[in-house]
């Protein structure tokens, strides 16, 4: 788990706490700063907890609608935030560049738990984290358990199909070993070819791509609405055509929004791509083959 709280006072002993002389229930102020841990409170049942949100924060979208917007993730309003008045405020280092807004926010005063998952095991974590400051650790437990049985590790007989997973297409950058899409590739029943580089995604030169031969490949092009994700950009490539995925068609389009935040919709990205693996696998047509 790579999450770190920092606070001037007990957190969690605030969340959720009752004042029963008046019979007046309080919540805690929280607020987030990054689109998974907005998608985590949601789904933790906390969204009355939200004071505000980042703007790139677009779902649920009947939660965010109504609440204020403080910029976005690298150029985050910090006295805009303050005004808001969280006792506590989710962040992550998830987005390059993030260091800098974490250190403003701390710089503040302002009570801090910072997320950088770097594995499905960590978003687990993660979560649980934030279930625990939000004083609903039940309910993390709970999510965290319906995640897992819903996207079960698929067994499977020989080669894994290789499969790359492009978070910008120019150039193209692909998660490596420390992603948690990595494990989701596994788990789907593929492979990432990038799986053993240190690093949290790397970018690829034509060689490199051509060389791993991918059986397929996903757009899922960070801040690029799903239906702007255009095939005839990754066809185009110099020496793509050869690769197995483009000589049977095999490209697809997963958003950003399933894959890139590591939180409860990961399991929408999981079913995606077990789904473009799995006909992948029934038609028998992979490059081992």
């Amino acid at each position: 788990m790579r999450v770190a709280l920092e606070c001037g006072g007990d957190v969690r002993a605030r969340a959720g706490a009752v004042v029963c002389a008046s019979s007046i229930v309080t919540v805690m102020r929280v607020f987030s700063h990054t689109c998974s841990n907005t998608e985590i409170v949601c789904a933790l049942g906390c969204a009355q907890m939200l004071v505000g949100v980042d703007s790139d924060s677009d779902y649920p979208p009947d939660v965010v609608a109504a609440l204020p917007k403080t910029g976005r993730d690298l150029d985050l309003n910090i006295d805009a935030v303050l005004a808001l008045k969280p006792e506590l405020v989710l962040t992550s280092l998830t987005v390059p560049g993030h260091e800098k807004v974490v250190h403003a926010l701390r710089d503040a005063g302002l009570a801090v738990l910072v997320c950088d998952p770097q594995s499905l095991q960590d978003v687990y974590a993660d979560i649980q984290a934030i279930a625990d400051a939000l004083g609903v650790p039940a309910r993390g437990v709970a999510l965290v358990a319906q995640m897992e049985a819903l996207m079960p590790a698929v067994a499977v007989a020989g080669d894994r199909p290789k499969v790359l997973v492009e978070w910008w297409p120019k150039p193209v950058i692909a998660p490596a070993r420390f992603s948690w899409v990595t494990d989701l590739i596994e788990r789907a029943g593929g492979c990432n070819p990038w799986a053993d580089e240190d690093a949290k995604s790397l970018p690829l030169d034509h060689p490199r791509v051509l060389a791993a031969a991918p059986d397929v490949v996903v757009m899922s092009w960070c801040g690029v609405k799903e239906e702007n994700y255009r095939a005839e950009i990754v066809i185009r490539r110099d020496g793509w055509a050869a690769l197995p995925a483009l000589q049977h068609g095999r490209i697809h389009a997963i958003s950003e929004a399933y894959l890139g935040r590591p939180g409860p919709r990961l399991v929408e990205g999981y079913r995606r791509l077990r789904a473009c693996i799995a006909e992948l696998q029934e038609q028998g047509m992979h490059s081992a083959i």
